[in-house]
C-alpha cells in the first residue's frame, strides 16, 4: 500500500453563500482527521473554485482560508459553468497533489466515504467512483427522470457509470491525461471512463443540501444531457437516418391507402397526394436540419478553441 498521499479535495462553487462556512467546517475536520492517522500527508488541502458568484462565496473563501492553513482558493474571472470549475481545480491542482477528489460544495455526497475512497487510491486504483447505492431520497419524478437520463446515455452510446455524478477520485497520472482532452463542450462523466486506467467504485447514500438552492434545475438537468449526448456520440445522426427510411416507407404506405380511398372514391381529389407530402417531409426536414445545426454550433465553438475558464485571482 502506497504512503500517505498528498490529497485535495475540489469544490466549485456558485452562490454558495449559505452553505460555505458549514460544508468547509465538515471538511476542515475530516483532512485533519485522516492527517491524524496518517492516512493522507499532512500537506494536504481543501480547494473552493468561485465560479463567478455574484454573492459573497469569494469574500467567505477568502476569510476561511486565513482561518485555515489547510483551504485554498481559486476564482474565476465570470461564470464558466460548472464543468468548466471542477476541470480548472483539478488542473491547476494536478502538480501539487497525488490525487484529486472533486465534489460539490452542498455536500449532497457523503463525505464519510472520502477516506474509502483513499484508501482505494492507496491500494492502486487511479480512479474511484463515488456510486449512489440507491434512490430513496429523491421525489418520484427525479428517479424517473435520472434513470431516464442514463437510460438515455446508455442509447446513444456515451460510456458513463450509472448513478455517478461529478464525486470522484483521480490519481496524477489520470489528471495529465485529462489535460489532453481540448474539447470546448466538456462532460467530465463521460471523458473520465474513456481514459481508462484501474477503477472501482465506493457507494453511498445522497443527502438532502445543507442550505441554499440547488444550481441544476429541470432545465439545466436537459441542457447537460443534451450536451453529453451530442459531444460523446453522433448516434443521433444516424437515428435520423432510420428515421427518414421509416418515414419513406410510412409514406409510401399511406400514398398506397391514399390511392385506394381516391378509386373509392371516399376522398377530395388531389387532398391526400398533397397534404400528406407536406406533414411528413417538412418534420422530417426541420428536425434534421435542427440536429445537423446542433453539431455544426459544436464544431464552430470547439474551433475557436477559447479558454474553458480564465482565473482571476489565487489564494
Amino acid at each position: 500500500m502506497l504512503e500517505a498521499p498528498k490529497l485535495c479535495i475540489t469544490l466549485p462553487c456558485y452562490n454558495e453563500e449559505a452553505v460555505l462556512e458549514k460544508t468547509n467546517d465538515i471538511l476542515v475536520l475530516i483532512v485533519k482527521d485522516m492527517i491524524a492517522l496518517d492516512i493522507v500527508h499532512e500537506d494536504s488541502k481543501i480547494c473552493y473554485v468561485d465560479d463567478g458568484s455574484i454573492d459573497s462565496t469569494w469574500e467567505i473563501i477568502k476569510k476561511i482560508s486565513e482561518k485555515h492553513n489547510i483551504v485554498k482558493g481559486i476564482k474565476l474571472s465570470t461564470n464558466f459553468g460548472h464543468q468548466n470549475a471542477i476541470f480548472a481545480g483539478m488542473i491547476r491542482n494536478k502538480n501539487h497533489f497525488d490525487c484529486i477528489i472533486t465534489m460539490d460544495v452542498d455536500l449532497q455526497d457523503d463525505v464519510n466515504v472520502i477516506r474509502e475512497m483513499v484508501l482505494k487510491f492507496k491500494e492502486g486504483y487511479d480512479i474511484v467512483y463515488g456510486v449512489r447505492s440507491s434512490r430513496h431520497n429523491d421525489s418520484f419524478f427525479k428517479k424517473v427522470t435520472a434513470d431516464a437520463f442514463y437510460k438515455l446515455m446508455l442509447m446513444m452510446k456515451v460510456k458513463g457509470v450509472y448513478n455517478h455524478a461529478d464525486f470522484r477520485l483521480a490519481s496524477q497520472r489520470v489528471l495529465n491525461q485529462l489535460e489532453y482532452f481540448k474539447e470546448v463542450n466538456l462532460y467530465l462523466r463521460g471523458i473520465f471512463p474513456l481514459i481508462g486506467f484501474k477503477s472501482t467504485f465506493v457507494y453511498y447514500e445522497r443527502k438532502k443540501r445543507l442550505a441554499g438552492e440547488t444550481k441544476y434545475p429541470l432545465k439545466k438537468m436537459l441542457s447537460f444531457a443534451w450536451n453529453g449526448v451530442t459531444s460523446f456520440s453522433s448516434y443521433p445522426l444516424k437515428l435520423v437516418l432510420k428515421l427518414g427510411f421509416i418515414i419513406f416507407l410510412t409514406s409510401a404506405g399511406l400514398t398506397v391507402w391514399a390511392l385506394i380511398q381516391t378509386f373509392r372514391g371516399i376522398t377530395i381529389p388531389g387532398w391526400a397526394s398533397v397534404v400528406i407530402p407536406i406533414f411528413v417531409f417538412s418534420g422530417l426536414q426541420m428536425i434534421s436540419i435542427g440536429l445537423i445545426g446542433e453539431y455544426l454550433g459544436k464544431i464552430y465553438q470547439e474551433i475557436k478553441s477559447r479558454p474553458r475558464y480564465i482565473i482571476e485571482e489565487e489564494i
